[in-house]
């Protein structure tokens, strides 16, 4: 029989990992910008995707004739699944661009 239970020695705060055993998180003062006009906060250093990935949201777009959610796919910025329009600009890969102060995050 499987056990899932399992014993680790890092630590997970809401969404984010806050401690680990091997890597070491620099993420400086929290940003806030703001997601279809509600205001999130984030870190200096993570991308658009994390953050909002961190602030619970999952569905980041629909698919164009069926009107199906859109999750994160790649993250490396190889597919079309997380295009966004950011600070008024369309079509923007909200995987890895890095969130900025007052940013303006729209879906699609």
């Amino acid at each position: 029989m499987l056990s899932f239970d399992v014993v680790t020695d890092w630590q997970v705060n809401g969404l984010r990992i806050d401690e680990h055993p091997v890597l070491e998180f620099k993420r400086g003062e929290k940003i806030s910008f703001f997601f279809n006009g509600e205001e999130l906060e984030a870190y200096p250093n993570e991308t658009i995707a994390a953050a909002l990935h961190a602030a619970g949201i999952r569905k980041l777009g629909e698919s164009p004739q069926l009107h199906r959610p859109r999750g994160l796919f790649c993250a490396i910025g190889n597919c079309s699944s997380c295009f966004m329009t950011v600070d008024g600009q369309p079509n923007i890969r909200v995987c890895v661009i890095k969130v900025k102060e007052g940013m303006r995050v729209e879906s699609k």
